[in-house]
């Protein structure tokens, strides 16, 4: 019988594999026999993660060091996952992020932005997507088949204080999703889908010090965004896992073009 959920041997790529939720999506993978191909631009991050990786399943994990800004390296990229795997069954876009300049303090206004560093929050936030996107989908018009998952967030949907350049990007995320989902699937073959992932409010590296106090208590932010999450919580990194799961899975061949939040409930709440 035919496990739709089977991720076994299925070569998955992942960009900003090395940080907080992609790193648990890495790890999850190759603990569900996938092969995992992370693409990075930090030597040291690559290693490191892949010695994690391979604790747990040796020889499931392959590095590139690419920057996905850098179209004709993520050719080379394309060329030599073709050669090496032959096929590329999912690719996961998780490089992202923040940067201090692009990110207005409380007592800060619009006026006070850094219009160069809301331009590089645009770059890999929305190009990080759309350029590896378009590059590595080549090899799935190839072969007639694959699964891409694009990152969105909460900040996509509604105006969500401080952060412009990450709120236009995700946006902009979202409305590419939809477009190469319908690109792919009218153009080339219905097996090739594409959807994303909203995330919630995790707490990771970039964010931890704008949620929380250095002795973990939350912040005045950390504290309204609890307050207006039904599930009264913070997300864990791993429970994006499942859904990561379902759209790379063969379960999913009926879906594409979606966005899926996985945020305790935020997006749904009013706020009275």
């Amino acid at each position: 019988m035919t496990n739709l959920f089977s991720l076994k041997d299925k070569i998955i790529a992942l960009s900003g594999g090395t940080g907080t939720l992609g790193g648990s999506i890495a790890e999850y993978l190759v603990e569900q026999d996938a092969i995992v191909i992370l693409l990075g631009r930090s030597t040291k991050k690559l290693k490191d993660k892949k010695n994690d990786l391979d604790a747990i399943s040796p020889g499931a994990t392959f590095t590139y060091e690419v920057d996905v800004l850098n179209e004709d390296a993520l050719n080379e990229v394309r060329e030599e996952i073709g050669h090496s795997f032959e096929r590329l069954d999912g690719l996961v876009n998780l490089a992202g992020g923040n940067i201090p300049g692009a990110t207005l303090s409380a007592n800060q206004s619009i006026h006070d932005i850094a219009i160069s560093d809301t331009q590089k929050v645009l770059d890999i936030n929305l190009f990080g997507t759309v350029i590896p996107t378009i590059v590595l989908s080549g090899l799935m018009a190839r072969q007639g088949h694959g699964s891409i998952i694009n990152i969105s967030s909460m900040a996509s949907k509604q105006a969500i204080s401080r952060v412009l350049g990450y709120s236009m990007a995700k946006a902009g995320v979202d409305t590419f999703t939809q477009w190469m989902a319908n690109e792919m699937a009218s153009k080339f073959t219905n097996k090739i889908r594409v959807n994303a992932i909203a995330p919630g409010f995790f707490i990771g590296n970039q964010n931890r010090s704008l949620l929380t106090n250095e002795d973990g208590s939350y912040t005045e932010r950390g504290r309204k965004i609890i307050s207006n999450t039904p599930m009264a919580r913070f997300g864990d990194a791993s429970e994006l896992n499942g859904m990561v799961h379902y759209l790379l899975s063969d379960a999913s061949s009926f879906v594409t073009g979606v966005c899926y939040d996985v945020d305790g409930g935020f997006n749904s709440f009013s706020g009275v």
